[in-house]
């Protein structure tokens, strides 16, 4: 039944009989973390024999003879650079192979762009805003606020940002760029439709230094055989000015090991110069042992896809027991709506305004660990106080039935007090 159609007194037994549930959860002492995407244990699993690859007798000499136990090589070794080449589907000369973190890559970016400038004026010396589709990702707004870059929210929709809204914004100079994660996005899982990634390539923005962090982190963590596609952003720009606009990162953090994968960035020959200029003053190269690792063990780019199969048989249950009880015990009553993503790490569940926050709290007394709520919004401000992000990758099954169940007791007390509330 409909929770804003009950009566007074249909809430209240409502709010009686979770009450008493929510106390028999709590006394049961639970400790589960859902508050990140983190692989879990079996999915580390499954890359541990890449540890052997380079040895005494395989060698420590890239393809070219270069000996990666040794100083230089600035932007990754050929093979490296090839295998993510052929991933992004870009040209080799397009790449630079950085360390494990691909945030550490935006972070760095960012950090250039505020100091010396796009190919224009230094950023620091601008007052610069960037556009922020929510529900997002925390860390690129963390990264915009850091740096005291002003964030301007448009809609995340199903096939991606308001681009009405993005559209008119950048006609303000001042609006230098954006963040977006363009397939199964975080936390949504919405993947950009044709036509969206056509008009982020058709932009003309009134910032000559305006650019887009295309954030690419789940280009190949699909879940389900019918797989979201993606089209490539440089081939939508070819011919046209705004191939400069977009600077691509995606990295193995959750294809290897989070902890000691390999980053790449794809981005134009003008901005790639740009890059290396100032690599070549921070580092004489990134971890050449651990790119040449990589390589041996997935050997290429369809090797990588054949990798991600194994995740999706560890991935694709945990998400399955997340959704199926959301359909169970929260459909047709008014009160709940969720993703069902293709792929990625997440699950974004929108509950009843106003009740978020008390959710994720009662849930962390109940020993169940979400992300805070507010998270996915700029500044930790999400003006209905309804979208929590749902991480189901890191527990085990049984862990995530105890979490989910414990999850629904909390969002339908929660949700009849507040309509007794009103």
């Amino acid at each position: 039944m409909i929770f804003q159609e009950m009566n007074k007194q249909q809430l209240k037994d409502l709010r009686d009989e979770f009450s008493e549930k929510y106390n028999q959860l709590k006394s049961r002492n639970l400790s589960l973390d859902m508050s990140r995407g983190k692989p879990s244990p079996d999915q580390l699993d499954l890359s541990i024999d890449m540890l052997g690859c380079v040895n005494d007798e395989s060698g420590y000499k890239a393809e070219n003879g270069f000996d990666c136990r040794n100083y230089g090589v600035l932007d990754g070794i050929p093979e490296c650079k090839k295998l993510f080449a052929n991933l992004l589907e870009v040209d080799e000369k397009n790449i630079i192979i950085g360390g494990n973190s691909s945030l550490t890559i935006m972070f760095d970016y960012i950090t250039q762009c505020m100091i010396s400038g796009a190919g224009e004026k230094p950023w620091g010396k601008q007052n610069v805003k960037f556009i922020c589709p929510v529900p997002g990702y925390d860390r690129h707004f963390s990264i915009c606020e850091y740096f005291g870059i002003e964030m301007i929210t448009v809609d995340l929709l199903e096939d991606g940002p308001d681009m009405d809204k993005v559209e008119e914004l950048i006609k303000d100079p001042s609006v230098k760029g954006m963040f977006v994660v363009p397939k199964y996005s975080n936390p949504c899982g919405n993947t950009f439709s044709d036509e969206c990634v056509m008009r982020f390539s058709n932009l003309k923005p009134a910032a000559k230094d305006f650019r887009v962090i295309w954030d690419n982190a789940y280009c190949i963590h699909d879940i389900a055989e019918d797989n979201d596609k993606l089209m490539n952003i440089f081939e939508a720009c070819k011919g046209k000015e705004s191939e400069d606009f977009f600077v691509e990162v995606t990295s193995t953090s959750k294809i290897s090991f989070p902890g000691s994968g390999v980053s790449a960035i794809a981005a134009s020959e003008k901005n790639i110069d740009m890059i290396k200029k100032r690599m070549a003053i921070q580092t004489i190269g990134n971890d050449k042992l651990n790119q040449l690792r990589h390589v041996r063990f997935f050997k290429d780019v369809d090797g990588l896809k054949e990798h991600m199969k194994l995740h999706a048989e560890k991935l694709k249950p945990r998400f399955d027991v997340i959704l199926d009880y959301f359909e169970k015990e929260l459909s047709g009553k008014g009160i709940a709506k969720w993703s069902n993503p293709k792929g990625g790490y997440f699950i974004s569940l929108d509950i009843m305004n106003g009740c978020a926050k008390k959710v994720v709290s009662m849930c962390s007394q109940a020993g169940i660990v979400l992300t805070d709520a507010g998270a996915t919004y700029p500044y930790g401000i999400d003006k209905n106080d309804s979208n929590i992000r749902i991480a189901p990758s890191y527990p085990s099954i049984e862990e995530l039935k105890d979490a989910v169940e414990g999850l629904c007791i909390c969002i339908k007390l929660v949700c009849a007090e507040k309509l007794l509330e009103n």
